[in-house]
């Protein structure tokens, strides 16, 4: 499964070239990841509220070409790993085709207390059901 999750770059979100700034990836990046687990059925903040946390260990991202102000770019997100303890989801972000930038997420599971837990059975089961 993928989710596609599509935005128009705010002007907020260039530097003084007009490109989008490098920090800015990761705040789309979690767009599409609370987009991709919505579209499994269930919102990352029903999560939180059961408890249940996806604490960021790793970002990457790789950029292949800029972004600018006022364009529609696409924000593809897919699941690479599912695991009790651990998710990696995929990132591809686009303009009409053309690859933007690309990158991944690895997030440990903790609980409401940031201590690390498992994942619970249904949660790892719908995730893995993508």
């Amino acid at each position: 499964m993928e989710s596609t999750t599509e935005l128009r770059v705010r002007y907020a979100e260039t530097d003084a070239m007009g490109i989008v700034h490098h920090a800015t990836y990761p705040v789309w990046m979690e767009l599409g990841r609370s987009d991709f687990l919505r579209e499994l059925g269930q919102s990352y903040a029903e999560w939180e509220a059961r408890g249940v946390r996806l604490v960021v260990n790793e970002i990457r991202v790789r950029f292949r070409s800029p972004a600018r102000y006022d364009e529609l770019v696409q924000v593809r997100t897919h699941l690479q790993e599912a695991g009790r303890r651990r998710i990696v989801f995929g990132y591809r972000i686009e303009r009409d085709g053309v690859l933007l930038a690309e990158g991944e997420s690895v997030h440990l599971v903790a609980g409401s207390d940031n201590r690390a837990r498992v994942l619970p059975d249904d949660l790892l089961a719908l995730v893995q059901a993508r």
